[in-house]
């Protein structure tokens, strides 16, 4: 059943601390269970579906995780080498994508089969740029459906890997990077990737090496990306030790909030908890609401947003940021012209066709979503009404649909703050990432 949004109109100041962030608590989750030793992971994000997918798969290959508090995971790791029950493991990772791609890489350090599934989306998604490159260290990749997609059989090698490197054109995604980045600590000599062709997302793969860094990794990389090297920490060792960390908040989902306030004039959100030493691409967001005229603060470990009398159209990159993609076309419907979003070729393939799904649902309001535009298959040109989005009370009831897609559910219900009779079908996805979105969002009422 559909749940209304908010009604348009009103002016709001809060203050909000987002959940953990998905990404770090995934990458940080998969290196404490393959470390020697305890590990502690605070300000975690543990509710969302994503983070119970890859806290019950690492359970399934023998490491230990359990709960103490409202977000503080202890973790007992495996010494660089999993132990599951049986001659073979099935991982069902639903729509996970940070754990299908990560544990799919890590299956390498599993002395059985492992098979890596999900749900009927996750079926659809590519995963054979990363299931080649572990073929190419001698890996024995089974695809067991649609071609380069999971559901696939990884059988580990039969020898030890030995300073292996991998090479990669443009990729579909930077998490096949990620991934074998994440488990480099536990090989033998470390991994070298290199990049022959433009670098997928480049700030997703700093943040893997900025918190492998963090929790005591050797990297050395190049400040383009084009060549990176990870391996563990001391000349000689073997993998991680046991490590405590702090994962700071979702700056993707902080993205709501400040687009919440851009949308509405005069509104305040400040975000708590993130800061300029901050590991996440998203965390750049502020910069550029601020371009279409809304008021920035930073502090040392918050950020506010006032929302402009006026909204401006602008030109955005946001190949660096494409998961608050969807946060700035919910702004752009109410600006003052047309916004054009380069760098979001990786939309195509995420939990959705986010590409596709804003092209279909903003049209539901008015809002044109030009696709393809200028031949380039990652940019968008949003165009509002001419007049404007009908704002009025009467403003016919426009049912916005999610495609089981959290990202989706969350930037379109933002636009019920300015637009009356806006309902969003399947708002339960948002668990996926944010279980508390619609208590937050009701915050602002």
């Amino acid at each position: 059943m559909p749940v209304r949004a908010l009604s348009g109109g009103q002016i709001f100041d809060c203050a909000i601390v987002p959940p953990g962030s998905k990404s770090i608590t995934n990458r940080a989750l998969l290196m404490a269970g393959l470390a020697e030793g305890s590990s502690v992971l605070r300000g975690s994000l543990i509710e969302a579906d994503d983070t119970s997918r890859m806290i019950d798969a690492l359970r399934r290959l023998g490491a230990g995780v359990d709960r103490e508090g409202e977000d503080t995971l202890l973790v007992t790791g495996v010494g660089g080498a999993w132990r599951p029950q049986g001659r073979e493991v099935t991982l069902d990772l639903g729509n996970a994508g940070t754990a299908t791609r990560f544990l799919a890489a890590a299956s390498v350090m599993s002395p059985v089969p492992v098979i890596i599934d999900g749900n009927a989306r996750m079926r659809q998604r590519p995963i054979g740029e990363l299931t080649g490159a572990l073929a190419s260290l001698g890996v024995t990749i089974q695809h067991l459906g649609a071609p380069d997609c999971p559901p696939v059989r990884i059988v580990p090698p039969s020898v030890a890997l030995h300073a292996p490197k991998i090479e990669f054109g443009t990729l579909k995604s930077s998490q096949f990077v990620s991934a074998l980045l994440l488990v480099a600590p536990w090989i033998a000599g470390g991994l070298t990737v290199r990049h022959t062709a433009t670098v997928t997302s480049p700030s997703y793969i700093w943040m893997s090496l900025r918190l492998l860094e963090r929790l005591g990794a050797s990297v050395q990389s190049s400040d383009d990306l084009r060549v990176v090297r990870v391996g563990p920490g001391e000349a000689g060792a073997h993998g991680l030790k046991g490590f405590d960390v702090t994962i700071e908040p979702d700056a993707s989902s902080a993205t709501y909030w400040f687009a919440a306030s851009t949308m509405c004039p005069g509104s305040r959100a400040t975000v708590r908890g993130l800061g300029p030493e901050s590991l996440q691409g998203d965390a750049a967001f502020p910069s550029l609401v601020e371009r279409m005229g809304s008021v920035i603060t930073v502090e040392h470990d918050s950020v506010s947003c006032v929302g402009p009398r006026e909204l401006l159209p602008l030109v955005a990159d946001m190949a660096d940021m494409p998961d608050a993609a969807m946060s700035l076309a919910s702004v752009a419907c109410f600006a003052r012209g047309a916004t054009i979003i380069r760098g979001l070729q990786t939309l195509r393939v995420k939990e959705s066709d986010r590409i596709g799904a804003m092209e279909a649902e903003l049209a539901k309001i008015g809002v044109r979503v030009e696709t393809n535009f200028l031949g380039d298959a990652g940019a968008i040109r949003i165009t509002p009404p001419p007049s404007g989005v009908d704002c009025s009370p009467e403003a016919e009831r426009v049912e916005f649909d999610t495609y089981d897609d959290h990202r989706m559910a969350m930037s379109l219900a933002l636009i019920g703050l300015r637009r009356p009779n806006i309902f969003v079908r399947n708002p339960t996805c948002v668990n996926k990432t944010y279980p508390g979105f619609w208590r937050e969002l009701s915050r602002l009422a």
